[in-house]
């Protein structure tokens, strides 16, 4: 199936997704480990890199973030961007700085709309120096 350009950032596709992203942040924030399950597709394809580990199958994604502690920072999105291909698939990508670090955090996340519903398939976290020239 081609994707034509009449059905990329098509606005309620955006919409959706956009709200799946901030409901992901906020139970990012609030440490709600069954809802970050949730979002995640619960197989053993999902790939998920962080800043300094990596869970490869929902398993080893819910072993995770069962050790994970609650956040002691807080984080500042910029930059969210939201790319959808037809109805069925998104891209969404950020930056972030947290208050605990100087560092920047760059997470991109591959949603794709299951039997299920939206679920990201793929995620990648980093952080990263950053010259103050550069900051939002």
């Amino acid at each position: 199936m081609s994707i034509t350009p009449d059905q990329i950032q098509r606005p309620e596709v955006v919409a959706e997704l956009r709200a799946l992203f901030d409901d992901y942040e906020a139970a990012l924030m609030a440490n709600d480990v069954q809802a970050l399950n949730d979002f995640f597709w619960c197989s053993p394809q999902v790939t998920r890199y962080g800043i300094a580990d990596r869970q490869w199958g929902h398993d080893e994604l819910v072993a995770y973030r069962a050790s994970v502690p609650p956040p002691d920072f807080t984080r500042e999105l910029h930059e969210v961007r939201i790319t959808t291909f037809g109805a069925d698939m998104a891209v969404a990508m950020c930056e972030f700085t947290r208050s605990d670090t100087a560092l920047r955090g760059f997470q991109t996340q591959t949603w794709v709309r299951l039997p299920t519903g939206w679920k990201i398939v793929s995620a990648h976290v980093s952080m990263l120096p950053w010259p103050s020239s550069c900051s939002p």
